[in-house]
C-alpha cells in the first residue's frame, strides 16, 4: 500500500476514536500535552500603549523642535501621570506611555543639555516606538486553539495570556511489546543467536516524549497462544504497539493472531525500510505492529504511529516539515518502493550513511534526518530531494 493511503487510513481510524477524556494541569506540568479547549486572551495585549525603547516620550503636536524639560520618569511596572504640556518623560522599555504623549524617541538620538533639558536630534512622527494597546491580541480572542500541542513557546504564550491552569487531553495509554525468542534485555548475557532488544527502549522513550503513558509488556516469546493471551490482557489501553512478528514467517504470530481472532485493516507498505507493517484490532483495541528491524521500527513509528497518536489527541497538524535540499549523493538504481534514507546535512547538501540496512540503528544516530526518494526515481548529485529533520519527528 502506498504511504499516503496507509497514513490516510490510520488518521481516519484515529479521528473516529479520539481520546476525549480531559484533565486540568498546571502551566508547569503542561509540556507535551494537547489542549482540549482553546485559550483566550484575558485582556488586550499589551493592555496599554507601551514603549518599545529606552528613551523619551513626548507629544509631537505643538512641538517645533525645541528642547524639552523632563517632567517624570516612567519605569516598567509603574503607572505614569499625564504628560505635562511642554515637557517630555524619561521612559524605559515596556513602561506605559503617559496620556498625552504620542511618540517615543530612543535615547541614542537625543542630546542631554547642561540645564537638564532634552534636545531631539531627529525628525519625529506620531506613534514612533510605541507598541499600541492590543497589538498582539484583543480580549477574548482565541490565541491557542484546541488541539494545540504545548511546547516551550506555546507554554510561554499561555503564560502571557495569564492562564495558570490548562485543560488538556488525557495521556494516551500505550502498551509496548517486542516479539522474538532472539531478544534479550540489555545487561543480560547473550546466548547463541540472540541480540539485545533496542526497539523497546527506542519506542518507550519516544512515546514518553510524545506525552504517552507507557505500559511496558516486555518481550513476548514466539508462541501463538501466548500472543493471544498477551493481546487479551491489554484491554485497558488506547493502543497496543508491537515490534516484530508481523510478517508471514512461521514465527510471526502477531499477524496470525490478528488475522484469526481480530481485525486486520492494513498490512504491507510500499516503503523501504518498513514494508511489513500491520494495523488492526483485537477485542476492539487498536493494534499497530511495526517491523522488527531497528531502522524499520524508527521509520514506521515516525511516519505512521506518531501522526496516528497525535490525531487521536485532536492535533490537526501531524505532518512533519519537509525541506527541499540538494542531494550530495548519486542514486543510480530506481527502486520499486519509496525509500527513506538516513542522512545528514553537510553544507547545503544531504549526504547519506554508507550502510542503509534496516538492521543498522547506528545510521539513525549518525543522521540528522531522512531523505525521501520516491519509487521509480534515480538521483544525481545536485538533484533536489526532500529532507525530513529528525527534530520534526522525535518530539
Amino acid at each position: 500500500m502506498p504511504l499516503e493511503q496507509a497514513l490516510q487510513r490510520l488518521l481516519e481510524a484515529a479521528a473516529a476514536e479520539p481520546i476525549q477524556a480531559c484533565e486540568t494541569v498546571s502551566l508547569a506540568d503542561g509540556a507535551g500535552r494537547v489542549l482540549a479547549a482553546g485559550l483566550q486572551a484575558t485582556s488586550d495585549l499589551p493592555p496599554w500603549p507601551n514603549s518599545a525603547m529606552d528613551g523619551y516620550a513626548l507629544a509631537t503636536q505643538g512641538w517645533a523642535g525645541q528642547a524639552l524639560p523632563i517632567s517624570q520618569r516612567v519605569f516598567a511596572g509603574t503607572a505614569p501621570g499625564p504628560l505635562q504640556p511642554g515637557t517630555c518623560a524619561r521612559i524605559f522599555t515596556g513602561a506605559p506611555v503617559p496620556d498625552g504623549a504620542d511618540c517615543v524617541e530612543m535615547q541614542e538620538n537625543v542630546t542631554l543639555l547642561a540645564d537638564g533639558r532634552v534636545q531631539f536630534d531627529q525628525p519625529l512622527t506620531p506613534g514612533q516606538n510605541i507598541r499600541p494597546q492590543g497589538q498582539e491580541t484583543r480580549l477574548g480572542e482565541t490565541v491557542l486553539p484546541a488541539g494545540t500541542r504545548l511546547g516551550p513557546i506555546e507554554l510561554g504564550l499561555a503564560a502571557t495570556l495569564g492562564h495558570g491552569q490548562l485543560r488538556v487531553r488525557r495521556r494516551p495509554k500505550v502498551a509496548v511489546l517486542s516479539t522474538g525468542d532472539e531478544l534479550v534485555e540489555p545487561g543480560q548475557a547473550l546466548g547463541p543467536g540472540q541480540i539485545y532488544n533496542s526497539n523497546r527502549r527506542l519506542l518507550i522513550s519516544w512515546l514518553q516524549r510524545l506525552g504517552c503513558e507507557v505500559i511496558d509488556v516486555g518481550i513476548l516469546a514466539d508462541d501463538l497462544a501466548l500472543t493471544r493471551q498477551c493481546l487479551e490482557a491489554c484491554q485497558q489501553v488506547d493502543l497496543i504497539l508491537s515490534t516484530g512478528g508481523v510478517s508471514v514467517g512461521e514465527a510471526d504470530f502477531l499477524g496470525q493472531a490478528l488475522r484469526e481472532g481480530g481485525e486486520l485493516s492494513l498490512w504491507k507498505l510500499a516503503i523501504k525500510p518498513g514494508k511489513p507493517l500491520t494495523f488492526g484490532r483485537y477485542l476492539q483495541v487498536p493494534v499497530l505492529g511495526l517491523p522488527g528491524n531497528p531502522a524499520s521500527t524508527l521509520v514506521t513509528f515516525a511516519l505512521l504511529a506518531r501522526p496516528y497518536l497525535l490525531r487521536r489527541l485532536g492535533c490537526q497538524q501531524v505532518a512533519p516539515l519537509r525541506l527541499a535540499v540538494a542531494a550530495g549523493f548519486d542514486w543510480p538504481v530506481a527502486g520499486s518502493r519509496r525509500e527513506f534514507l538516513r542522512a545528514r546535512l553537510e553544507g547545503d547538501r544531504a549526504v547519506i550513511y554508507p550502510n542503509q540496512s534496516s538492521g543498522v540503528l547506528r545510521s539513525a544516530a549518525w543522521a540528522q534526518g531522512l531523505v525521501e526518494v520516491p519509487e521509480g526515481t534515480t538521483l544525481r548529485v545536485g538533484d533536489s530531494v526532500r529532507f525530513i529533520p529528525l527534530s520534526e519527528l522525535l518530539g
